[in-house]
């Protein structure tokens, strides 16, 4: 398997793009991330009247058509547009024209995504047209477009990359292990170049309700949308749904440099655990989210003390804030204390299998910027949520060096990135 192996490559980072609820494109998202914007409002795709979460952090102003063919419009899931729209303005900032790539190096471009629910929305809409005596408005193509598999191999196709085209879905680490996995193909010179990063888009009436069912979203803040995602403060009461894409241009930093390609950051650790415990809770102990940060500081021969920047999960539940913090405890000692850290998922809302991905673009403001985006509406201190979150405003830190990603999801499971400046 591993033949031609002989030294690992470095891999950076050198385009990204998103489509997100507080801005379309990088320098808006980053731009909201300051000035600490929520995404979270009244929703609007669908009636919510009779529905006990009237809220979610939803995509306002995206134009989803111009995105796609006439004739595929009716094909695909929501996230196709998404994903697409983020990975344009991710090929475009790395300055990459992909209409004048050769065949050996589209064979050498890949292509890999993370996503929790990928297609499910449009699933339920095809169940609602076969159901509701519209059977005309059914897609011909709703098995292959309600398959997570597909999502990936809309991008290649689009762009004519003939490099492996795969799905990661584990859960709201998608994202996360989709972009160690594109990196990791990278390093064993699998592959040059990789489009990676994650989307998802759960805003739909059958998703809402099954959230609903399992009590983890908030019911307190319909009336203040943008208010409600208050990830570590003591009166949260949990997730607000969102979605976006968050894509990525990844290659070899020997490549980025003889392009003189801009460089975002270096990936350089990741770590992944399995607590092994419950569908989706995690164990009060911390110690496995904790190890998987260890692992990624190992891999990228960190120590704890050289981490500037964490960028938490922070899903808003009572549970998962705790458990998080006690991780980061575990993970870094007294350091922990002193390492400022954020939530993006109190501006954006928790975009499942896009979580990871968006936490990296957060993290790239930091790298790039010197700035640390805020953890908005931490409103009342949490004794048992006592680190230093950056409650509220954003701040400025001088040269962030080396930044920790932090992703728990359904089924605990773990997983952390290391990203650091070159």
């Amino acid at each position: 398997m591993f033949n031609n192996f002989v030294k690992p490559r470095r891999v950076v980072i050198t385009g990204f793009g998103c489509v997100t609820p507080i801005g379309i494109g990088r320098e808006n998202f980053w731009t909201a991330l300051r000035h600490g914007e929520s995404g979270v409002r009244q929703i609007e795709s669908f009636d919510v009247s009779d529905s006990k979460v009237k809220i979610a952090a939803e995509i306002k102003g995206f134009d989803w058509e111009a995105e796609l063919n006439a004739k595929d419009r009716k094909h695909v899931s929501r996230t196709v547009p998404l994903a697409l729209r983020a990975a344009r303005e991710a090929v475009k900032d790395a300055k990459i024209e992909t209409e004048e790539l050769s065949l050996a190096e589209r064979q050498n471009f890949g292509v890999v995504l993370g996503t929790g629910g990928g297609g499910l929305e449009f699933t339920e809409r095809q169940y609602k047209y076969w159901f509701t005596g519209e059977e005309n408005k059914a897609s011909v193509y709703t098995i292959p477009a309600s398959t997570h598999g597909g999502l990936s191999s809309e991008l290649s196709m689009v762009f004519g990359l003939h490099g492996l085209s795969h799905i990661v879905s584990t859960g709201c680490t998608s994202s996360t292990d989709a972009i160690a996995y594109a990196a990791q193909n990278i390093a064993l010179g699998k592959h040059d170049f990789m489009l990676t990063g994650g989307v998802d888009a759960p805003i739909a009436r059958g998703i809402l309700e099954g959230f609903n069912l399992m009590t983890v979203l908030t019911d307190d803040w319909n009336d203040e949308p943008q208010r409600a995602s208050r990830p570590f403060s003591a009166n949260r009461s949990g997730i607000v749904l969102g979605e976006g894409a968050w894509i990525f241009v990844l290659e070899t930093l020997d490549g980025a440099l003889s392009r003189n390609a801009k460089i975002y950051a270096e990936i350089k650790g990741y770590g992944s655990t399995c607590d092994a415990y419950h569908r989706v809770r995690l164990q009060e102990n911390g110690n496995e989210p904790a190890r998987a940060m260890q692992i990624a500081m190992q891999d990228a021969n960190v120590s704890p003390e050289e981490i500037d920047y964490i960028n938490l999960h922070g899903t808003s539940t009572q549970l998962n804030d705790r458990i998080e913090t006690q991780a980061v405890k575990n993970a870094f000692g007294k350091r922990a204390y002193k390492i400022p850290a954020s939530a993006t998922k109190s501006q954006i809302g928790h975009p499942q299998g896009a979580s990871g991905a968006a936490g990296i673009g957060a993290a790239l403001l930091a790298l790039n910027e010197n700035i640390i985006a805020p953890t908005i509406n931490l409103d009342v201190p949490d004794e048992e949520c006592d680190l230093d979150y950056t409650p509220n405003a954003a701040k400025e830190k001088a040269d962030v060096k080396i930044a920790l990603c932090n992703c728990i999801g359904f089924g605990s499971k773990n997983s952390a990135l290391i990203l650091g400046k070159i």
